[in-house]
């Protein structure tokens, strides 16, 4: 069974605070005419503090979609390989123990993926399977989790490696002023993170059941627009409500599995922000601590996409508070309106299978 190993997390040293932020705003932004509202927004996010990859004067500077790309790629290259060797140790494995590297990004683009940098530059067997995916936002964590799973399921004998890279302050686009554009420039940071997924053995979250699901004609509410200037972000303001539609398929895929969505041990969940994690609250009955990891991370790092799912779990782990058998969620919703969920149960101790040649 497909175990979902601890994960490895590094965010950049640049840090913006809420209250940096907010002066930030008042004083690029001082004859908006919603900025009273975009101030009380971004208050209302709960991000006290983001990295970021550039200082915030470089950040404010728009040198093209080009030069922004290379940086992209400059940093990934830079920062990527020391969180591997970090998932990769977590798990007990070596490069060699890998079989697929699923690479998930919204913030740059690489043609060839990083995916075959990494095989290359880490001594990766250059069989590994590549999937990188560049276009479902903050889901992609979660899809990244759940296509591992399938293939090691598929693959029993087999490992694959998650690796989630966001810029997302690379994405800064000073002529975008609507509000929901305002309020992004408040609420998303930079991160990087990986875990592995081993087929067999190791210890962390045996994934059981997962399912994809699409809310029907919202593939406008989250999305970018592609300019000469990169990407721009657009959010609807429909989307605050979208827990009413998506509790339900989180419901659906616990009481598949034969589970009560309302009454597990743990949920780490990608809602975007505070007010979308306190609607699941209501609607899947829950009480709010069950939260408690993916506000921290929003609280500590912000929305860092992909990567916040991820973050949010390895925060899990941190606290060692899990016993064997407790059973738990992971869920990721992003644009579509996209929601990649899984169901698992906490396994303290997996042991040795054939997996891997680890240090098991």
């Amino acid at each position: 069974m497909a175990i979902l190993c601890r994960p490895a997390v590094a965010v950049p040293e640049h840090v913006v605070t809420l209250e940096e932020t907010l002066d930030l705003a008042r004083r690029i932004h001082a004859d908006h005419p919603h900025l009273p509202l975009v101030l009380r927004l971004i208050r209302h996010t709960g991000v006290g503090k983001r990295h970021i990859i550039r200082p915030m004067a470089e950040t404010l500077e728009h040198d093209g979609f080009e030069i922004r790309n290379r940086v992209y790629e400059e940093h990934a290259k830079q920062r990527v390989p020391e969180v591997v060797r970090q998932a990769l140790a977590n798990a007990r494995l070596r490069t060699e123990d890998i079989d697929l590297i699923v690479y998930v990004s919204c913030t740059g683009f690489m043609m060839p993926s990083m995916t075959a940098w990494l095989i290359n530059t880490m001594d990766f067997d250059p069989e590994t399977r590549q999937l990188p995916i560049a276009q479902l936002g903050c889901a992609a964590g979660g899809a990244a989790i759940n296509r591992s799973h399938d293939f090691c399921t598929a693959h029993p004998d087999k490992n694959a490696l998650i690796v989630a890279c966001e810029f997302c302050s690379l994405c800064y686009q000073p002529t975008d002023l609507d509000v929901g554009q305002l309020l992004s420039d408040g609420l998303f940071g930079d991160g990087i993170a990986a875990a592995v997924v081993r087929g067999d053995g190791g210890s962390g979250i045996r994934l059981e059941r997962n399912g994809s699901h699409l809310v029907p004609g919202t593939e406008d509410w989250i999305s970018y627009a592609v300019k000469a200037t990169g990407f721009h972000f657009q959010l609807d303001k429909r989307v605050p409500g979208t827990m009413e539609q998506l509790a339900p398929v989180l419901s659906d895929l616990a009481e598949s599995h034969g589970w009560d969505a309302s009454a597990l041990d743990f949920y780490i969940v990608h809602a975007g922000g505070p007010r979308l994690l306190d609607d699941l609250v209501t609607y899947l009955k829950v009480p709010p601590e069950v939260f408690r990891y993916s506000k921290s991370t929003l609280t500590e790092y912000g929305n860092i996409a992909s990567a916040l799912v991820l973050d949010a779990l390895d925060r899990l782990f941190e606290h060692g508070e899990m016993t064997d058998s407790a059973r738990g969620m992971i869920a990721g919703f992003g644009p579509g309106i996209t929601a990649e969920m899984t169901v698992g149960t906490w396994q303290a101790n997996g042991g040795v299978g054939s997996g891997g040649g680890g240090a098991d």
